[in-house]
């Protein structure tokens, strides 16, 4: 059995006609840039984030560097971090010129909110926790302390999409969040993509105008802005995509239920927290002997991925930050035990019975 970490073939093989369609509809509109489609997409996001505004952009990571822009942080300021995502978190920070101050995380691979407040100094202008893997960092204690130190809160939720932290959606809980559109998420274009979402009304203003150029007509040019628009084809997709999210997060919430039935208690499986709802973007399993089980599954025609084998802070990039391997020790010990399995809706009990029959096997020995 051959088992791809990921399917986008398959994905696209169901909704194929609507989205030709969709495509073809815009194409005879001659509107490419912005324009309906996306209107459309940003007052869906807006409401199934339960915010005021969404705004779409270029990228995942232009979302956390506009958001950061219209906040006024900037060189001499400092954000403070997990050390466990994509880089693109830190690197966004880096470049509105602010500096990213690492947490270490807890067990779910959140950033540890006990933590924080020892982060802080004077120059400490904001919080960026990471909702990863499609699980909201514990935002009550976040906002306690980014309350009491007068900081803004930026949601990293770039894979979380969908999910929900005591009945709040990602995107509606900090003062602006930031989504990725890449064809690896929930929610995925055919290309980059991504959206902010955020309720106060000057930040949603002011995004719009860098997003383009900083334009309010051609002969007014408000601000200098960026070229980070979301172009209308890919809002197409997603406006089609958007329709199935919910089947989406229910498949993959139902392999996630399934994996945990099936593995052996020799694997540590993610769980929902009390009160949340994950939306599975990535499973991380964590276990002993990772590289040699990624390798003996391989073998056995099943891929699986590292999210993240190096942690940011031990990047080449990151080293003028002035960490050493030690600094997170939490982080650094996940780094060498996690390992992600396919979790997409494009795999049957069938393929996860297989996985996991494979694991326990290699389990066993140890």
């Amino acid at each position: 059995m051959q088992i791809p970490y990921i399917d986008l073939a398959f994905q696209y093989n169901q909704q194929r006609e609507e989205i030709l369609a969709a495509i073809d509809d815009v194409l005879k509109s001659g509107q490419y840039i912005l324009g309906p489609q996306v209107e459309l997409f940003e007052k869906r996001m807006s409401e199934l984030c339960g915010v005021k505004h969404a705004i779409a952009v270029a990228d995942g990571t232009e979302s956390l560097m506009l958001i950061m822009k219209v906040m006024g942080l900037g060189p001499g300021d400092e954000v403070i971090t997990a050390p466990n995502s994509w880089i693109s978190s830190a690197s966004s920070i880096t470049h509105v010129g602010a500096t990213p101050v690492f947490v270490d995380v807890s067990s779910d691979q959140n950033i540890n909110p006990a933590l924080i407040e020892k982060a802080i100094t004077k120059k400490t202008k904001a919080i960026m926790p990471v909702h990863l893997t499609g699980k909201m960092a514990d935002m009550k204690p976040i906002l306690e302390v980014a309350k009491k130190y007068n900081l803004y809160v930026i949601e990293d939720a770039a894979q979380a999409v969908g999910a929900k932290y005591h009945g709040q959606p990602a995107g509606s809980v900090g003062h602006a969040a930031s989504f990725s559109l890449h064809p690896l998420k929930n929610l995925n274009a055919a290309g980059d993509g991504g959206l902010i979402t955020t309720d106060n009304d000057h930040f949603a203003e002011q995004i719009k105008l860098l997003r383009n150029h900083g334009i309010v007509d051609r002969e007014n040019i408000k601000t200098w802005g960026y070229n980070s628009r979301l172009d209308s084809v890919q809002a197409a997709i997603l406006n089609v995509r958007l329709k199935y999210l919910d089947q989406v997060t229910e498949k993959r919430r139902y392999n996630s239920e399934l994996y945990r039935k099936l593995l052996t208690q020799k694997v540590r499986c993610p769980e929902d927290a009390d009160g949340c709802f994950d939306v599975y973007h990535l499973f991380v399993i964590q276990v002993a002997r990772r590289n040699e089980l990624k390798a003996y599954l391989q073998t056995k025609g099943i891929t699986t991925a590292i999210h993240y084998p190096v942690p940011i802070h031990l990047y080449k990039a990151a080293e003028e930050l002035g960490y050493s391997r030690g600094s997170f020790p939490v982080c650094e010990a996940q780094s060498n035990e996690i390992l992600s399995l396919p979790i997409h809706q494009g795999i049957t009990d069938e393929h996860i019975e297989y996985i996991s029959s494979h694991i326990n096997t290699f389990m066993e020995q140890l």
